[in-house]
Parts: C-alpha cells; structure tokens; sequence
C-alpha cells in the first residue's frame, strides 16, 4: 500500500513561540518588549509582534517544508530577538511561566483588543505574575473542514504531546508543584481546553454563539489545544508550554506533522474520529500538567493508567508512517531518546534549582539555552 507521500505533497509547518523578557540583574519580567520589538524589527518585519503584556514578545516562522527549514528560522529569531533584548538590558527566556516576579497588576500592552480583553475578563488578569508563554504549532496548508477533522482525530493524542512539553514548574518565586503550571493559569480564560468534536458547521454556529453571548471578545479568542487558525489556512495546536531547548520545539512540530500526514490520509478513507470521552481527555490533560513524564499518564481511549513512557511510543509507533514519508523518524527517534535521558523542561528547571539553590539561577540557564544553538 502507498504511504502518505505518495498520495499528497507534505503538510508544511510553523511555529509561534512566546517569551518572557526579564532584566539582567533582577531577573524579574521587564516591561521592555516595545522597544525590543520596534530594534527586532528591523531584520525580522512582521515574524516579531506584540503579546498580552509588554513583558512579553512573540515569533512567528514562515511556512517550512522541512525541519531544517524550520529550525534555521527559528535559530534566527531567537538570536535577532535576544540580540535586541540584550541592548534593553533584558533576558530573554523560554518559560512557561515567569520564575519570579514582583506583586502587582502589571501593564497591558498599548493595543485595543488586549486592553479591551483586559477589561473583560479583569478578573483573570493576573498581572505579570500570569504572562503565559506557548509554544504553538500550524500545520497546512488545510481547510477549515480539514482543520477541524484533523482536531477531532488528534484530541486523545494531544496530552501526551503536552506531556513531552511541560516547561512551567515555578511562578511567583516557587514551585507549583505542576510541571505545567501554565496550563492550570491559562485554563481560566474561556474555551481554554480540549476542543469539542465538531464538523465545519457545528463550528461556525458554536463560535458565533459564543461571540454574540459576550463570552468571547472576538472568534480569535477560541482558545482550544488545537483549532482552525482565524488568519491563516492551517490547524493549530496550542497545547505546548514554550520550550528554551530548542530540539523539544523541533520534535513537537516533527511529530505533530507526521501524525496528522497520517490522519489526513485515515480521514479521506473515511475513518471516524475516536470516540473518546470529554472527561477522560480533560483527565489525561491534568495529569499530564501535573506530572510531565514522570509518572503514569490516563489513557483516553480506555480511561486505565498507563506509563507515560508507554503512550510516547504508541504516539511514535502511530506517527511512524508520516514521519518516515517526511524524512523526520530518525530525528524524532534521538530527540525523544534525548528528552527520556534528560528530562523534561520543567524536570530540568527542577534539576537547576537543585544544583544551584538559586531560582535566579533557573533563570540565567533557561535564558542560556533559549539561545543556544540546536
């Protein structure tokens, strides 16, 4: 039987990443980002914007082909942005959330849909304490019944994917006791959570519904792990904390894309979504926030406990066939050897407070390899 390449050309992907600026001697957050923006921009135009708080800068690659592609884009966005985080006496750093920060409400960014969200929803608005930074990753170029098929299909894989992604154990100058911290904070704004199996007009009625309620500002803010991107033609899974390694990035865009080149072709043979219940993923969710890797993970598909080492490779064994359609199953195979040797980002944060005793110290590693080469 024909692989994936055989019956269409590889998805492409990209990658936004979000990160926190923090000042070079404080380490706390540093509400520097429009004058890092406005420097950044001068090489890097549109691919570096603004987020909710001006302590927070986001990237965006183009559309790549292969994962060389996408690995040299985003080498270049972190140096140019770190390069110009550097002349505002800023850090800058890939966590999921701040490592410490200082009391108090913070400012919203300079920009009527932020301020007007803040005005909203003030009650989750938590100051710099709750700047959030993902990881998100756009597969296409699909439709938006394309896009929502490909959600259905991907929903009871997503925790494992957030699982080899936790990046977010400290906030506030403590541990959380997560390995996702960022996960329990972004879960109070609405729609944040596993999308709900829909097809294309179940969608639209559903988010228009929401907007006219007043419970969303705007259709952009449909916030589920993974959904049909408002402005551009792809899906986008938003599950993942921000990553400083940048081989963790890499292996989440691999692997996603090698499973949905497999569910693409399942979805035109006329394979149902899995029929796996809201609760079970919800749960799947939370412990994989909860513990990472580091201990047993909830299978959606049959609600039992199972080693999270196990559901890795079941998630590898099942995107066996796309990656190796796109050249990617080797990289993938020694990216995922070296996360299980390792550990996690928020088990290396962890690890780095443990050698050094000093969160400041976390700080200064996560933004050493924020930077570092891949």
């Amino acid at each position: 039987m024909p692989g994936p390449s055989a019956q269409r050309n590889p998805l492409t992907f990209g990658v936004e990443e979000e990160f926190l600026l923090v000042d070079r001697h404080t380490r706390l957050p540093a509400d520097r980002a429009p004058q890092v923006i406005a420097d950044a921009s001068t090489v890097l135009g549109d691919q570096v914007q603004a987020e909710f708080f001006p302590v927070q800068v986001e990237v965006c690659t183009r559309p790549a082909a292969r994962l060389e592609e996408l690995r040299a884009d985003l080498v270049r966005l972190r140096s140019v942005v770190a390069a110009a985080a550097a002349e505002a006496g800023c850090l800058l750093v890939a966590s999921g959330t701040p490592v410490l920060s200082a009391p108090g409400p913070g400012r919203v960014t300079d920009d009527p849909r932020y301020q007007a969200m803040a005005a909203r929803y003030d009650n989750v608005v938590d100051g710099y304490g709750g700047a959030m930074c993902g990881c998100h990753v756009h597969l296409g170029t699909v439709s938006r019944g394309q896009a929502l098929a490909l959600g259905n299909h991907l929903r009871p894989w997503l925790p494992v994917v957030q699982a080899l992604a936790v990046n977010s154990p400290f906030a506030e100058g403590r541990d959380s006791g997560f390995a996702s911290w960022r996960t329990v904070r972004w879960a109070r704004w609405p729609t944040v959570g596993p999308a709900p199996v829909l097809d294309e007009a179940q969608y639209e009625t559903l988010v228009a519904s929401l907007v006219e309620s007043g419970v969303l500002l705007d259709r952009r803010m449909v916030y589920w792990y993974a959904r049909p991107s408002e402005h551009v033609p792809t899906l986008e899974v938003r599950v993942a904390d921000v990553n400083a390694d940048l081989r963790t990035v890499l292996l989440l865009a691999a692997l996603l894309r090698g499973l949905t080149t497999v569910l693409l072709d399942e979805i035109g043979a006329g394979r149902p979504a899995p029929a796996c219940p809201a609760r079970l993923v919800g749960a799947a969710h939370w412990q994989a926030a909860h513990f990472g890797l580091s201990a047993d993970g909830i299978d959606p598909f049959t609600g039992r406990h199972v080693p999270m080492a196990a559901l890795v490779d079941r998630l590898l064994e099942r995107a066996a066939p796309g990656l190796a359609a796109t050249g990617d199953l080797t990289e993938v195979e020694r990216a995922l050897t070296r996360i299980h040797r390792l550990g996690t980002g928020a088990d290396r944060q962890r690890h780095a407070l443990h050698r050094r005793g000093r969160l400041t110290a976390v700080v200064d590693e996560l933004a050493a390899l924020t930077t570092a080469a891949a």
